[in-house]
């Protein structure tokens, strides 16, 4: 199935993070409430900057190893690309 979602979030340190859900207002809110990536227990996360969508677990899998390996400029590259499918609302504490 290709529900999966690659996504950025961006922090209130402006430092990012990848990752893979496919679920990603529950993920968002998980990583608010601290639970599952380490990452978070010394990061607070702002909002979502960017998300890719129809994804398979593998290949989303795959992207997210890839994202990860680049520079932060490359990164912040992708959030202004036209592969960006993240909505124009905003995805952030309020929600």
């Amino acid at each position: 199935m290709t529900n999966w979602s690659v996504y950025i979030i961006q922090c209130t340190d402006d430092s990012l993070y990848t990752g893979i859900t496919n679920n990603i207002q529950r993920r968002f809110s998980q990583h608010l409430n601290k639970q599952g990536a380490k990452f978070f227990r010394g990061h607070t996360p702002k909002r979502v900057v960017y998300i890719e969508n129809s994804h398979t677990r593998s290949s989303a899998s795959c992207r997210e190893a890839a994202i990860k390996k680049q520079s932060r400029v490359e990164k912040l590259s992708l959030l202004t690309s036209e592969i960006n499918e993240i909505e124009s609302q905003e995805w952030d504490k309020a929600q």
